[in-house]
């Protein structure tokens, strides 16, 4: 999840857009701008354990990195040594940068040599540590005493003479942290819905922070979509609101300038304040939510231009991140040549790019990335209905269990899944059978979406922040006894949760469920979660919407093998609702796990609509169902 920020540096992963959002704005220090709070054709190079490539670490640079472990402290403390973690992204432009020009400074690696264990770690590989420090954008310079107390954070990249400069001042004062690294506790609400007064702060910050000359949210800066504030747009247009729907057109419309019109694929954000001047790296969580969003606007508003849109990128996806065994990689670099910025590259052809070669691709197969990916393509089958789509879809998730999947329901992140649970992957995961669901109602996924949602209670619940014994959240990753890199709720993914297990506690009619999402309610509904920040709110407005209202719902009741109950389904799951829920009952399966409705059998297949406290006369047709369906807001 984190989509925002005030100052996306050319360090920040798509999660970390978010960071437009947060009230403080990044420093000067940061460097210029790349893209949540914002690798090669030929193959990736070998990464370590952490997942950092030691070829890009050490290219130019002259400082000798370790791997993160809380032994590094114990040999700190022993040593009478700090310790600097170093969060890099290996698709970010800067990073690359720091590397060639800061830690090639010869006098900047004798004065780390003699008072740091310098860690460098790829974040992509850590969710842990990159959900954790994330709004200090990519590369992320966090600076440690050896009992673990942070003593400074920097953002983005940072030259010799401030690096030198920094060291000197720490290790002169070990003790001593910057303001800005003592962060407060934060003290939960008990409540687990928005205020009426938190709810319309929240939408005046939404459309107070929509840029009415470009369009997108956020004015000046950098130009990125949001998606959750397209979503909730497209949410308030479905029900009237002809502002929100000029909002959401103007944006999608603009934001297309960010889809690469050679490969395809959706490139992290634009300068400038405008949509014209991009950088170029290409994150799995921007494609995927992109191509969702692109996908569910072409369902809402029956506009075949923005089904065009999601098509491209997803074969972006298949054409550049599919391995050969049907899972995704993760990134596509935005240099061609670490450090040096690609615009030159990128306004070529087709034919001439691939002559001067492609952009490093990160070819590691993380379950996270993967339930993004599989959960926008389910969004492009159902608005399409093309069967290609679900195919690579089932196909991907089928790899991920077979390869991910950790006893309980969970999934680790790679192979070794150091540091881990996350709860990404298990949340993504989850998610993405939800929809896949929705899309194909087939109970498997039903039935692996509640395992993944019981993994995460049982692993990830943020237990110890709740008043009365009621838990506020989730937590990032698992919390371990004595850990430096203490786990915290992360915004993006309690609202995600909070709309997962809602809609899962609606279709299985599991009291749990929504227990589940009242918990990441109460942290999402916290007084200073909810200040926390200026724009970008809407993920949270979303959340509250679900969380009181009873989904629009469609049940088709027809046995599976029966061509017309197959195109009364592919209509339902192609309706222009947004908040729905999809049920095909085939009574030779047996009952549905929330049979609220005695359906009759007819004889033949129908679909029934129930919205709000009442139910339509079936529908036989997919054109009828249509019609009814226009009715509903």
């Amino acid at each position: 999840m984190t989509n925002q920020s005030q100052n996306l540096l050319c360090a920040l992963s798509v999660s970390l857009i978010s960071l437009l959002a947060f009230a403080d704005p990044l420093p000067a220090s940061a460097g210029p701008p790349s893209a949540a709070a914002l690798a090669s054709s030929k193959g990736a190079p070998k990464k370590t354990s952490q997942g950092v490539s030691k070829e890009a670490a050490h290219g130019a640079s002259k400082v000798i990195w370790n791997d993160w472990s809380d032994d590094v402290f114990a040999r700190a403390k022993k040593e009478g040594k700090l310790v600097l973690l170093d969060l890099e992204a290996v698709w970010c432009h800067w990073c690359h940068v720091m590397d060639e020009k800061t830690y090639a400074d010869s006098a900047v690696a004798k004065l780390m040599d003699k008072n740091i264990i310098a860690i460098k770690v790829d974040q992509d590989s850590r969710p842990d540590l990159s959900n954790k420090y994330e709004k200090y954008g990519w590369p992320a310079t966090i600076i440690f005493n050896a009992e673990g107390k942070e003593l400074a954070k920097r953002s983005g990249y940072i030259d010799s003479a401030e690096f030198k400069s920094l060291i000197k001042k720490l290790a002169q004062n070990p003790d001593k942290p910057e303001p800005d690294a003592v962060e407060d506790k934060i003290a939960y609400t008990a409540n687990n819905i928005l205020t009426a007064e938190q709810r319309k702060d929240l939408n005046f910050k939404h459309v107070d922070g929509y840029d009415a000359d470009y369009g997108g949210w956020g004015i000046g800066g950098h130009k990125f979509l949001d998606w959750n504030s397209a979503e909730y747009s497209l949410q308030l247009a479905k029900g009237g609101d002809k502002d929100a729907l000029e909002r959401v057109r103007k944006t999608l419309d603009a934001h297309n300038k960010l889809i690469d019109p050679v490969f395809g694929g959706v490139y992290q954000y634009s300068t400038n304040g405008d949509w014209d001047h991009p950088h170029f790296e290409k994150i799995m969580e921007t494609q995927a939510e992109c191509l969702r969003l692109y996908a569910l606007a072409g369902m809402v508003l029956q506009e075949k231009k923005y089904i065009d849109s999601a098509k491209s990128i997803e074969s972006y996806l298949k054409n550049f991140m599919l391995s050969p065994d049907g899972a995704f990689y993760t990134s596509q670099d935005a240099d061609l040549k670490p450090g040096e910025h690609s615009a030159e590259y990128f306004a070529l052809n087709d034919k001439d790019r691939r002559a001067r070669g492609i952009p490093r691709i990160d070819k590691h197969v993380y379950a996270r990335e993967n339930g993004w990916a599989i959960n926008a393509i389910a969004f492009l089958y159902m608005a399409t209905g093309e069967p290609a789509y679900l195919t690579e879809a089932e196909k991907a998730a089928q790899w991920v269990i077979a390869n991910r999947s950790i006893e309980g329901g969970g999934f680790r992140h790679d192979e070794s899944d150091r540091g881990g649970p996350f709860l990404g992957d298990t949340l993504s995961m989850g998610r993405a059978f939800l929809s896949l669901y929705q899309a194909t109602g087939d109970q498997q996924w039903l039935k692996r979406a509640t395992r993944a949602a019981d993994f995460i209670a049982q692993h990830f619940e943020n237990k110890e922040a709740g008043k009365e014994k009621q838990s506020a959240g989730f937590l990032t990753a698992e919390a371990k006894p004595n850990s430096i890199a203490v786990p915290e709720p992360l915004l993006e993914e309690n609202q995600s949760i909070c709309r997962f297990a809602n809609l899962l506690g609606v279709y299985t009619g599991e009291v749990k469920y929504k227990q589940m999402a009242e918990s990441a309610m109460r942290y999402l509904s916290t007084p200073a979660i909810v200040a926390k920040r200026r724009i970008l709110v809407a993920g949270t407005l979303i959340a509250d919407h679900e969380m009181g209202h009873v989904p629009a719902h469609i049940t088709v009741v027809g046995k599976k093998s029966d061509p017309q109950a197959k195109d009364l389904f592919i209509a339902a799951v192609k309706s222009p609702l947004i908040y729905k829920r999809i049920d095909w009952l085939d009574k030779s399966e047996g009952n549905l796990p929330n049979l609220d409705v005695d359906f009759p059998d007819l004889g033949k297949a129908a679909a029934f609509l129930c919205a709000g406290n009442r139910c339509s006369s079936p529908a036989y047709r997919p054109e009828d169902l249509e019609k009814l369906i226009e009715r509903v807001k």
